[in-house]
């Protein structure tokens, strides 16, 4: 398996440890996680983050400026990011449409087809 490094950003602790047990387990990445906005844009320039799975709807630095503040660093434009949300309403025009983000993942997801479906979103399971 290969040893790929994704962030989990999220303001929940319980939903960050159950996507970092799922993709550690199952995906066999290392899985560095952040509480907030400003947690990953500090931690995202470090060595070899390879994919950032981002919670849309978090207190202060929301999960949309976040990505936008990270696509305007010459540091961490190049990082995939995979939106997480439970904000996913057919029909609906999304805020994050027209963005170059990898990917959405609905809340809740499914922590045994996480990896998985990050993986799809990557391309990693080619």
């Amino acid at each position: 398996m290969s040893s790929r490094r994704v962030m989990v950003v999220d303001d929940d602790e319980s939903i960050r440890m159950v996507a970092s047990v799922a993709l550690e387990s199952i995906g066999g990445w290392q899985v560095l996680s952040a509480d907030s906005g400003q947690a990953c844009l500090a931690m995202a320039p470090g060595p070899g983050i390879d994919a950032i799975l981002l919670d849309v709807m978090m207190p202060g630095l929301d999960g949309l400026t976040t990505f936008r503040l990270l696509q305007a660093d010459p540091a961490t434009r190049d990082i995939p990011v995979v939106l997480v949300t439970a904000k996913l309403a057919y029909g609906e025009h999304p805020d994050w449409e027209g963005l170059a983000v990898a990917g959405v993942i609905a809340k809740p997801f499914d922590p045994m087809t996480l990896a998985r479906e990050v993986g799809d979103l990557l391309g990693w399971n080619d």
